[in-house]
């Protein structure tokens, strides 16, 4: 577009927002440099599937409360979206600058907040990141200045029927569910609503611990109440629509389309407290308030008194981040050593298991070297078994062999006499033949000897072949 960074606006932990001017129109917009993240592994700037859904998002967003996306760059490092500029300076920083703040001035600004959360609604997306610092004024040089709801870094279109779960967000302001990490939808927006309305009607923070862990734990018990305190001057109307959007069970919190038809949203001037129904509307202090922007964003209200003020608001900022800083470092050190003692536990428990583990192993390797060794001795055993079988096996087939050769002649040998005999007795029966029944008895009774003599004489043989 021909234009160039002028100005630094504001950083956030991957992206850097500076103005910058089309050169071609003279116009000006605010520019967002998004890191990119340069591989898979790295957990450094923000991947391209994030940025690629930040600005299908926004492509399709209009509205007068939402950030307006002009074009999108690209570079080796970055990608640049170019925005609509919105120069007046965070919500609560210009309530803040107020000595007070009626509840009518302020439902105007919430209002405000619910018709683009409305917008955004309509059309399934929830922006997840609802927080003071992303309620931006388009122009704070007027009354009721216009409110723009900005980055969309964490957007998400949500799809009926498929789940989506997710931890991320501003502790302060995150609902139950996204804590405890539950299916997420639009109404975790409407929980953030409700803690930003507490927030700018009070000063205080409803779940906000010492701790983010305390914060944490406040949010999923729903642990808040309205101290008088702070309370004091606020309407019941203003009460009760904080308490419908606070509320655990999703199904049982405000909607947007419930919360815009919420009495005190659609009352005009007619919300007080109980005690103020005579001549003019009640009216907030923003001591509170303005303490708390300081606490939270490190920034001041002007202050006539200093004659050097954006110096000092430099040094003010710069000693806050030094101050953050030191307490991210004093966190970090804490983590790393709960981490190291985590660590140092573990390891010992390990250390005591593996030992067991080792000496278990050990016994079982010794017990399986006295198995081997034994089945070892087995095997050699049954070998010399075998070998020895087989040379006895050796020895009874040749000693068969003989036996059959010994068989076989002897099978010869009587053949031969029993055909000699049957000749013989042949001839004896060819002479007399009145003494054929004696021949033939005693024909019969020769074969049967014969027959006897032959099976007794091979069965000798054989026994005795086997007895040698």
């Amino acid at each position: 577009m021909g234009g160039w960074p002028r100005k630094h606006m504001g950083s956030g932990q991957f992206a850097i927002v500076k103005k910058c001017r089309e050169k071609s129109t003279g116009l000006e917009y605010a520019a967002k440099f998004i890191k990119k993240r340069q591989s898979r592994a790295s957990r450094r700037g923000v991947s391209r599937e994030e940025i690629e859904r930040e600005v299908s998002i926004l492509r399709q967003v209009l509205h007068r409360n939402v950030i307006t996306l002009h074009d999108v760059y690209e570079n080796r490092t970055d990608v640049v979206l170019i925005l609509e500029l919105v120069s007046g300076g965070e919500l609560f920083d210009f309530l803040a600058q107020k000595e007070s703040l009626s509840e009518e001035e302020a439902t105007s600004f919430i209002k405000q907040i619910l018709d683009g959360v409305n917008y955004l609604h309509t059309k399934k997306i929830a922006h997840f990141d609802l927080k003071p610092e992303n309620i931006m004024l388009l122009d704070k040089n007027i009354p009721i200045p216009h409110i723009k709801l900005i980055d969309f870094g964490l957007a998400h279109e949500i799809e009926d029927g498929v789940e989506f779960k997710n931890i991320f967000g501003t502790p302060e302001f995150v609902a139950p569910e996204i804590v405890n990490y539950e299916p997420l939808g639009l109404e975790a927006d409407m929980w953030s609503i409700g803690v930003i309305t507490y927030i700018l009607l009070s000063g205080a923070s409803p779940f906000l611990g010492d701790t983010k862990q305390e914060t944490l734990a406040n949010i999923t018990a729903v642990s808040y109440n309205f101290d008088e305190e702070f309370f004091s001057q606020t309407s019941e109307l203003a009460k009760d629509f904080i308490r419908k959007l606070l509320v655990k069970e999703t199904r049982k919190r405000l909607t947007i389309q419930e919360a815009l038809r919420h009495p005190w949203i659609t009352s005009k001037g007619e919300v007080k407290a109980p005690e103020q129904h005579k001549t003019e509307p009640t009216q907030l202090k923003t001591k509170r308030l303005r303490e708390y922007t300081l606490k939270c964003h490190s920034s001041m209200p002007p202050n006539n008194t200093y004659v050097n003020f954006e110096r000092f608001a430099c040094v003010v900022e710069d000693v806050a981040r030094v101050d953050l800083g030191c307490r991210a470092l004093v966190e970090a050190h804490d983590t790393v050593q709960d981490d190291v003692e985590a660590l140092v536990s573990i390891f010992n428990e390990k250390e005591a298991w593996y030992r067991e583990e080792s000496e278990s192993a050990r016994h079982n390797l010794s017990q399986l070297r006295y198995e081997f060794r034994k089945v070892e001795s087995l095997k050699k055993l049954l070998r010399e078994d075998i070998q020895a079988t087989g040379s006895n096996l050796g020895s009874v087939a040749r000693k068969l062999d003989q036996v059959k050769a010994q068989f076989e002649a002897l099978r010869q040998e009587l053949s031969t006499d029993l055909q000699w005999i049957q000749e013989l007795v042949g001839s004896f029966q060819l002479e007399s033949g009145s003494s054929k029944g004696l021949g033939s008895a005693l024909c019969q009774d020769t074969s049967e000897s014969l027959s006897e003599l032959l099976s007794r004489s091979c069965t000798e043989e054989i026994l005795a072949g086997w007895k040698l």
